[in-house]
Parts: structure tokens; sequence; C-alpha cells
């Protein structure tokens, strides 16, 4: 059977891929992704992950080849700061410049630092139930994965750095090296340098006298073996080495990897293998633009996501163009529910050969249990009742919907859900916004006008509801755009809101009309 041409972004990747290998592999595609655990695992993590997982799914779909993912968690690298957010900051002050597998665990729960980070990364990655295999640098080291790649470095080490030290700084140049030593004295990886390197035995002398910040060094003269976990390789060679010993097909990376992984390639191909396929992708920024990295900033994590939106909007809203920024801010959340939700309306009247391009299908597993969800009811559209009763009844906003729309009756658990959520997302973002301001006489006078056009209207017709404001507005000379403004400060206590016609079917003529009635009794104008 010939599949159709698929034009969604993780398929374009899953293509490249295909044309790698020859022939069905007889073994997994491997695709990675990378963790530092010196800290929490956050939303750029999750991202990678989700959106690697799509490209993973999509290569299964067009296939049938078995895959596999490997999560890897760099803990064989040194703490070169302490994190201000971490407990025991004089612990971890101490033990600067160690690989974090050998830094006590500061909160005390296990055997060290990158332990705990390493079982919090799992949590999380489980938690969302993605599929994955976890790999621990330190294991991979210790248990021997990297021997074969790491003497094929030692024997190419002039090469390599014919790669490297071009790129790099004349004062980064001297005693630069591909391996990290660990010193056996004091067991720190950031104060030591190779002196001499011996391929013909696998070993290399060091000295621990290198001062980079406050890490520290103890000047001892060693020669080590760079096999089973007694040496790391810096971090474009560490790639590298991965890529070599565990084949790996796929790897996506951030922006700011760009020119590590084409150094990273061309190290691979001069051990002998092929690099992975991969495309970079856009960082994340805040509110104002800037880059988010190891914290987004401003409380949004994907647990507090969750308890203002579906987990599924997150993702609608990450899997749009990786190669576009994005802005992480609470502003997105309505808009990210209400495209997703559009996105689920859309969904099912799509032909099955062609829901594989809709983010709908990656987002459930290759259109596995997609929800159905056939209603013009959305987040926004609930925060605006919610705005509009003042109310913080649930009970009472899904009576409202219901009369609104009696197709949500279809689909209770996720309006319910939904109306939960935008409470939560009222109280702590809209409400303590909000800004009632008193309207003058004119506004008043125009107030009270269209609450006597909306009394004397006998019928239910949304688009003859929205056509009141646009006709008050023409009888005082005022622009729409000026009337609606002024309608929303003064009845929402904020600059936007709901088109005048749903807000009346929202909550009905009788509560709008004692809303508007309210406010021109309040101001006594005849």
């Amino acid at each position: 059977m010939t599949l159709p041409a698929y034009k969604s972004w993780p398929f374009q990747e899953a293509q490249k891929l295909q044309k790698r290998f020859a022939q069905p592999a007889s073994l997994p595609v491997r695709f990675e992704t990378g963790f530092g655990p010196s800290g929490m695992p956050h939303i750029g993590t999750f991202a990678e992950v989700a959106r690697t997982t799509w490209v993973r799914h999509a290569f299964e779909f067009l296939t049938q080849w078995p895959t596999q993912l490997i999560a890897f968690s760099d803990d064989m690298d040194g703490l070169r700061k302490v994190p201000l957010n971490m407990p025991q900051q004089e612990m971890l002050a101490e033990n600067l410049g160690k690989p974090l597998c050998r830094i006590p665990d500061p909160f005390g729960e296990c055997e060290s630092y990158s332990a705990y980070m390493n079982k919090k990364l799992n949590e999380f990655l489980d938690s969302y139930q993605f599929d994955y295999t976890f790999q621990s640098s330190y294991e991979a080291y210790t248990r021997g994965d990297f021997n074969e790649g790491l003497a094929i470095i030692l024997r190419k080490v002039e090469d390599i750095k014919a790669i490297i030290l071009p790129t790099m700084s004349a004062e980064k140049r001297t005693n630069w090296s591909p391996f990290f030593p660990i010193c056996e004295k004091c067991s720190r990886i950031n104060s030591t340098r190779v002196i001499h390197y011996h391929p013909e035995n696998n070993t290399i002398e060091y000295r621990c006298d290198r001062e980079e910040g406050p890490v520290k060094s103890c000047g001892h003269k060693g020669t080590t073996s760079i096999f089973d976990g007694h040496v790391k390789v810096g971090w474009k060679i560490d790639w590298a080495l991965r890529w070599y010993s565990y084949d790996i097909g796929y790897e996506m990376y951030g922006k700011d990897l760009i020119e590590s992984a084409t150094l990273s390639g061309k190290i691979v191909r001069l051990m002998g293998k092929q690099p992975p396929i991969g495309q970079f992708y856009e960082l994340f920024l805040d509110e104002e633009g800037r880059k988010i990295s190891k914290s987004v900033g401003k409380g949004l994590t994907i647990d507090s996501w969750m308890d203002y939106a579906p987990l599924e909007s997150l993702l609608y809203y990450i899997f749009q163009n990786p190669k576009q920024a994005k802005r992480l801010f609470w502003g997105i959340v309505p808009k990210s529910v209400d495209d997703y939700l559009a996105g689920l309306n859309h969904y099912a009247m799509l032909d099955s050969a062609k829901q594989p391009d809709s983010t709908i299908w990656h987002l459930f597993n290759k259109g596995a249990n997609v929800p159905s969800y056939r209603t013009s009811t959305n987040f926004s559209l609930i925060n605006n009742l919610i705005s509009a009763v003042g109310a913080d009844d649930i009970d009472l906003i899904l009576e409202y919907l219901k009369r609104y729309d009696s197709s949500t009756e279809k689909f209770a658990p996720i309006i319910e859900d939904l109306v939960h959520k935008a409470m939560n997302y009222y109280r702590d973002f809209i409400l303590p916004n909000k800004n009632y301001r008193r309207p003058d006489k004119e506004e008043i006078k125009m107030l009270k006008t269209l609450r006597d056009e909306l009394a004397n209207y006998e019928g239910d017709d949304e688009n003859e509801l929205q056509s009141m404001p646009f006709n008050v507005a023409r009888m005082f000379n005022e622009s729409p755009g000026n009337f609606f403004k002024m309608f929303y400060e003064v009845v929402f206590g904020q600059e936007r809101g709901p088109r005048f016609g749903t807000f009346v079917q929202l909550v009905g003529k009788d509560k709008a009309l004692n809303l508007l009635d309210t406010l021109v009794n309040r101001n006594n104008v005849d």
C-alpha cells in the first residue's frame, strides 16, 4: 500500500530518517534526547521528548520498523556552580567540580545529587506516559558502553583538535583536550588537564591543577585508564561518542546547539559512522521575548499549566512549527486551549487518510483514542461567561452553557473540566486585574439606549443582537471600537470581552437587562 505524502513536520523528519536506512533495520532505530541533571526537568525537557516522540511515531507509521527512544542523562558532568534553588548550599559549594554522580544528594533521599535528579526525570516522563529507555551517563561509562569509541578518540586526538580548536578562543585552546579525567585523589573532573596521551595502552596522564572559577584543585598528578568511567569526554565529543556507541538515528536540539551538532557530526564521521538525522528547534521565550532556559520563570510549569488548562492544549501549542520561537506566559493559555478544541472539532470531519497530518493525530499517539468534541463552546466563551456572571459556582456556569448550547451535555466530562480550569484561571489571572471604570454622563446615556433596544427586542437571533451596539454607536456618532471598549471596561472591568450577541445569549436577556439596569440606576441618569 502506498501511503499519502504527509506534510506535517514530524512526517517530513521521519521521511529524512527513512532515507538514511537502505532496508528495514533488524535492531530498533534509535532516537535520543538529552537531560542535564544539574537541575529539575522542566518544560524544555518535556518539549524535546514530546517532539522527538512525534517524529518517532510518524516514522513507525511510515515504516512499521521497531524503534527505541533513549532519554540520556549526563550525570558524569561536573557541577560548575551551586544552583540557587537547592538546599545545603555550603555542602554543594565544597563539592564543586565533581561529577554530579559523586556529589551527595542535597535532599537526603538518594545516593547522589544526580540520582535524585534522574529519579525526578523518570517520574516526570512517566507521569506523562512517555515511552522511553532511561540511560545514565555514569552507568554507560562504567559498564564499558563507550570503551570502543573512547579508544578511537584517543587514537584520533590530533584530528579532533583540528576540528574543535579553530572554533575556540586562543586562551581556551591552551591545554584543551577531549578527555576529562576524574582526579583519583579529590574526585574532581573540572580541575584536571591532560598532559600526555598513551594510545598504545589506552591511558592518559593528567594533573589536577586547573582553576576554573570557584572550583578547587588538589595538585595531584596521575595516570589513568580511559575506560570504564575513569574519564569522560567534553560536551561536543560526548555527543559524538553517544551517537557512535548507540547508533543514534535521530536527535533534536535547541537552536543554541547548532554549532555543537555540526562539530559533533564531523567527529562521529571521523570515528567511522554517520551522525543522526536531526532538527533544531527555537527556544522558549518569556512574555518580554527573553530566552527561557533551565527555569521557565514566572511560575509557568507543566503542573501549574494543568491547573488552568488541559495538558493537550500545551502539547498543541508546542507542536506548532518547532523552528519558530514560542513565548511561554499565562496570557497564551486561553488561545492555546481554543486552538486545541478547534483542532478536535476539525479532526472529526477529516477523512481517515488525511488525519495523520493533523496535530491531533500526533497528540493522541497516532490517532488512538481521540476524544469527540463537536460543540462551539470554547475556553474563551467559558471565561467570558464566568466574568459576566461573576459567580464562583461551577453548576451555575454549566447551566448557563447548556442553555446557550444544548450540545454541551454530550461532552459533559470535557466541559466540566474546562469550567473547573477556567474558574482557576479567572480567579488567578483575570479577577486580580479587573478595573471597573465609572462611565461619564454621555456613556450612561448610550448604555441606557442599548438597554432600551434590548428590552424592546422580542427575538433571539445572535446577529440581530450583535447589531444593537453598532446601532447605538451610530446614533451617538461614536466609533464602534470606542463603544465596545467602554462597554467592556464598565460592564466587565476589562478592555476586551465577548460579542454582545453571544453575551446576551449566554446569560439570557433578563440577566443582561439587570446588569444594564444596575449600571444606569447606580448613576441616576434619567
